[in-house]
C-alpha cells in the first residue's frame, strides 16, 4: 500500500453492501438480461410454455410474460423494473408482455459495449429518448386505420386481432373459435367496455369446444329448497325478487356476487326485506334457466334488458389448462377493447420491428456524433423480436432476418417472419394484425425501462434494517416493551 494514501473514511456501518460506477451498471444489465432469459423462448406461434411451481407446490403452466415475471420471485432490485414493465404493459393493453421484456434487455445489451467504454449514461438515456420519439411517430404514420361505420368489417378486424393475441397461446389450435367468442363476448357491452362485467367460470370436464358464450348472467346452481326438483327448469319472462334476506345457509360471497351481477343486468333493486315487493324493484329477463354443465348446475339469466354483461363458460380436462386458457382469453379481450377504442392497426410477427429498425437505421446515418452509434444501437436492439421469433419456431435466423431487411429496404414495409412456411411474408395480408397502442406502449414502457436501469449507478443495501423491521426496534405496533436495562 502507498504510504501517502490516507486512512479509507468508513462512512456507512459494515456489511453494507455498495457498489459504484460502471461495474454496477453492468451487472444490472446482466441481471436484466437473465430476466429475459426466462421469458424468451415463450414469444409468438411457436414459443413454448412455462411449469412454474410455487412454494406450497402448486403448479401453474402459463405463456404470458407478465405472469411468468410475477410467480418468479425476482430479488435483483434492477431486474426488478422489468418485472414491473411487463405488469404495467399486462395492465394497459394486455398483450406483448413478452415482447415488452425482450425489448428492454435487448437494448441494455446493445448499450453494453458503450457503458464499458465510458460512455456517459445521459449520453445514452438523451439517444433512446429522441430514437423512441421517432419511432412512435413512425408507427401512428404507417399504422392502418380501421373504418368504425363498417360494422362488419370492424368485427372482421376485430376478429383477427384477437386471433393473433391466441397464435402464441396454449390455444392456438381453436383461435378461430376463440376469438369469435371473444369479439361477441366485448361486442355485448356497453361504450365503456369495462372488463369485470365478462365473467369467465371454468368448469372441468368437456373438451375445449365446449366452452360457450352467455348473453347475459350465468352462475353456479347456489340455492336449494324443498321441492325444487318440482320446479320448471325454464322460466320466460319472470321478474326477479333481489334479497338480501338470508333464505339459507349458504356461502354469502356467492349470493351477494349473483346479487350484483343481477342489478346490473335485470334491473331491479336490491331489497332487505319482503314487505315492499312493488313491481319496480324487480328486475325483468326473458329467460331463466337451469342447465347442467359437467357435474355443476348452473343458473342462466338470458335476455336482461339492460344487459351489458356476458359469462364466458369455459370447459377443459386439466385445472392447469383451464386456468391458462382463460389467462389467453384474458389477452385477447384486453387487446379487442384496445382495438375498439384505437382503431389503428400494425401487422404483428416482427413487421413492424423491421420497418422501425430500418426507419432509425437510415435516420442515424443523417446525424453526426454519438447520437449516429446510440440510434443505431436502438435500430439494432429491435430486431430481437424477429429474431426470436425465428429462434423459437427452429429457423436460421440470421437468414431470414437478411432477406426481411432486403425486403424493408425495398419498401415491402409489412414484411415480417412466416413461422408456418420458414419464410418471409407480408403480415398485413396474411392478417397477422394488433393493434398500434400494443407496440406503442411496448417501445415506450421498454426505453423507459432502459433509460432507468442505465441511470442508475449504485445500489446501497443496508444489511440491518431489512431484517430487524422498522428502526426503532419494533416498537410502534401496538406493543409497547419495556426497555431492557
Amino acid at each position: 500500500m502507498l504510504t501517502g494514501c490516507p486512512t479509507p473514511v468508513i462512512l456507512l456501518k459494515e456489511g453494507t453492501d455498495t457498489s459504484q460506477g460502471v461495474p454496477q451498471l453492468i451487472s444490472n444489465i446482466n441481471a436484466c438480461q437473465v430476466i429475459a432469459e426466462a421469458v424468451r423462448t415463450t414469444l409468438g406461434p411457436r414459443g413454448m410454455d412455462k411449469l412454474m411451481v410455487d412454494g406450497r407446490g402448486k403448479a401453474t403452466i402459463s405463456n404470458d410474460g407478465a405472469t411468468i415475471l410475477k410467480l418468479l420471485d425476482v430479488v435483483h432490485p434492477a431486474a426488478k423494473t422489468l418485472v414491473d414493465i411487463a405488469r404495467s404493459q399486462d395492465a394497459e393493453v394486455g398483450d406483448g408482455t413478452t415482447s415488452v421484456t425482450l425489448l428492454a434487455a435487448e437494448f441494455l445489451k446493445q448499450l453494453k459495449p458503450y457503458v464499458e467504454e465510458g460512455l456517459h449514461p445521459q449520453t445514452i438515456i438523451r439517444a433512446f429518448r429522441s430514437a423512441t420519439h421517432l419511432a412512435v411517430k413512425k408507427i401512428r404514420e404507417i399504422s392502418v386505420t380501421v373504418k368504425k361505420d363498417d360494422k362488419k368489417e370492424q368485427r372482421e378486424l376485430l376478429v383477427k386481432c384477437a386471433a393473433t393475441a391466441m397464435n402464441s397461446k396454449l390455444i392456438a389450435g381453436q383461435k378461430e373459435f376463440f376469438s369469435e367468442m371473444v369479439v361477441e363476448a366485448v361486442m355485448m357491452l356497453d361504450e365503456l367496455l369495462p372488463l369485470k362485467m365478462i365473467g369467465i367460470k371454468k368448469v372441468q370436464g368437456g373438451a375445449l369446444e365446449e366452452s360457450h358464450l352467455v348473453a347475459g348472467v350465468a352462475f353456479k346452481k347456489t340455492f336449494s329448497y324443498a321441492g325444487f326438483e318440482m320446479q320448471p327448469k325454464r322460466y320466460d319472462q319472470p321478474k326477479i325478487a333481489l334479497l338480501n334476506v338470508e333464505l339459507e345457509l349458504k356461502a354469502e360471497k356467492d349470493n351477494a356476487e349473483v346479487r350484483v351481477k343481477s342489478v346490473e343486468a335485470c334491473g331491479g333493486s336490491i331489497q332487505t326485506s319482503v314487505g315492499s315487493m312493488t313491481d319496480d324493484v324487480l328486475g325483468r329477463c326473458e329467460v331463466f334457466e337451469e342447465v347442467q354443465v359437467g357435474g355443476e348446475r348452473y343458473n342462466f339469466f338470458k335476455g336482461c334488458p339492460r344487459s351489458h354483461t356476458c359469462t364466458i363458460i369455459l370447459r377443459g380436462g386439466a385445472e392447469q389448462f383451464m386456468e391458462e386458457t382463460e389467462r389467453s382469453l384474458h389477452d385477447a379481450i384486453m387487446i379487442v377493447r384496445r382495438a375498439i377504442k384505437n382503431d389503428s392497426i400494425v401487422a404483428g410477427g416482427g413487421a413492424i420491428e423491421m420497418e422501425l429498425s430500418k426507419y432509425l437505421r437510415d435516420y442515424s446515418r443523417t446525424i453526426p456524433g454519438k447520437q449516429q452509434l446510440l440510434i443505431g444501437a436502438y435500430a439494432k436492439a429491435l430486431e430481437i423480436i424477429p429474431r426470436q421469433l425465428c429462434d423459437n419456431a427452429g429457423f436460421d435466423a440470421t437468414n431470414i432476418l437478411n432477406k426481411l431487411r432486403a425486403k424493408h429496404a425495398q419498401g415491402g414495409m409489412w414484411y415480417g417472419v412466416d413461422v408456418n412456411n420458414e419464410d418471409i411474408a407480408d403480415n398485413y395480408l396474411a392478417c397477422v394484425w394488433e393493434p398500434s397502442i400494443v407496440r406503442i406502449n411496448a417501445l415506450t414502457a421498454a426505453s423507459e425501462a432502459a433509460c432507468l436501469i442505465l441511470s442508475v449507478d449504485e445500489t446501497i443495501k443496508n444489511p440491518r434494517s431489512s431484517v430487524e423491521g422498522p428502526p426503532g426496534g419494533g416498537r410502534g405496533r401496538g406493543r409497547g416493551r419495556p426497555h431492557a436495562h
